[in-house]
């Protein structure tokens, strides 16, 4: 009922606020005899952690992952794991201004009315922060899928505000703060763009593409359980996504049935237009998302407002915030789509495991005949 908890066979239970002594997650269902170690955790926890470039907070964690519960002798041991994520860097006193008012398209406002009272030192629970447990979460998720089905994932920038993100090579995507796959002109551009963001107290948003490959086929439910249906309530439930598609997305709208109907082939499938999804089931294709991120609601420029009386005021928020929350957030969409991934495989394995047909999967795409 709390929302708290996500997942139905590998669920995970996140608490914690921004400002309390830690934030965490728990996670039930995890299969025995998988290794794993904080070594394993850290790596992904690093890449979404604050304070790693000038372009995002300059909030100072370093995210550093215990393993409470769960593992004996380097394994996991089938019961509940207990991830850990100490606060070390809070400035409270920063948000002191705020405690009375509300800020413009936070949370400020709907947590006080729905709870009668709210914790307003960073955000509290619906601070971006919160996400920090569910990457953790993602790469225990990604270990175990990897090592089972060969199942990896990648995320990358397609768009910083009105700056066009062209694909050019995967491999840039780790070597620069934006998480672009493009070259040292591309990001040079959006370092300035974000330099001059930044002086002005504004922010932006960003779009995402996340996608998962080596799925295995028939993950997925039918009806309301759908693969699909499930990717994009984990992504909604990424702070500050306000839209997901899945394939095309909507740009199917403009496409006759002609073209959208990806046409199977002895060889695989000759197109991905379904984003890896039919019928609510993987195809066994490349699962691709994409996610838009709206703009950072914590800025310096003032705006209007109500005060906890009704009455008129205006806020500026003050405080160590991300002018984009978007350049932060690849390894988080990563990490939930690994958490839909991981427990659709255990509910496929739950009903389907004895299922076998003789012939094999299609490849996932080839190039179509000529």
């Amino acid at each position: 009922m709390s929302g708290s908890t996500f997942g139905l066979l590998f669920r995970v239970t996140n608490f914690g606020e921004s400002h309390g002594p830690a934030i965490g997650c728990v996670i039930d269902g995890c299969p025995p005899g998988l290794e794993l170690s904080e070594a394993d955790i850290q790596p992904d926890l690093d890449r979404r952690r604050p304070g790693t470039s000038r372009h995002v907070t300059q909030r100072n964690e370093p995210d550093a992952v215990e393993i409470l519960s769960g593992v004996y002798e380097g394994r996991t041991t089938g019961t509940p794991i207990c991830l850990l994520i100490r606060n070390t860097d809070q400035r409270s006193k920063d948000y002191g201004n705020i405690l009375d008012t509300f800020r413009p398209g936070h949370a400020d406002y709907t947590y006080w009315r729905r709870y009668g009272l709210r914790d307003p030192r960073g955000g509290g629970r619906s601070s971006a922060r919160l996400t920090a447990p569910m990457v953790a979460a993602g790469a225990v998720a990604k270990k175990w899928l990897q090592q089972r089905h060969g199942t990896t994932f990648a995320g990358w920038m397609t768009q910083l505000g009105d700056v066009a993100i062209p694909f050019e090579d995967e491999a840039q995507i780790p070597v620069n703060p934006f998480f672009a796959p493009a070259g040292t002109a591309k990001v040079a551009e959006l370092e300035a763009y974000m330099d001059a963001l930044r002086k002005s107290g504004d922010s932006v948003g960003a779009r995402l593409k996340v996608v998962a490959r080596g799925v295995p086929v028939g993950l997925g439910e039918p009806l309301f359980d759908k693969l699909d249906a499930d990717i994009a309530h984990a992504m909604m439930g990424i702070n500050a996504v306000k839209g997901v598609e899945i394939g095309d997305g909507f740009g199917v709208v403009t496409q006759r049935g002609s073209e959208h109907g990806d046409e199977m082939l002895p060889a695989g499938f000759a197109s991905n237009h379904a984003g890896g999804v039919l019928g609510g089931l993987s195809t066994g294709q490349d699962l691709e998302v994409s996610i838009a991120i709206k703009p950072t609601s914590s800025i310096r420029i003032p705006k209007a407002s109500v005060n906890r009386a009704g009455e008129p005021t205006s806020v500026e928020t003050f405080g160590r915030h991300d002018p984009c929350v978007g350049i932060r957030a690849t390894p988080i969409a990563e990490a939930m789509l690994a958490l839909v991934v991981m427990d659709h495989v255990l509910r496929w394995r739950a009903q389907c495991a004895d299922v076998a047909l003789p012939v094999p999967p299609l490849a996932g795409q080839v190039a179509p005949q000529a």
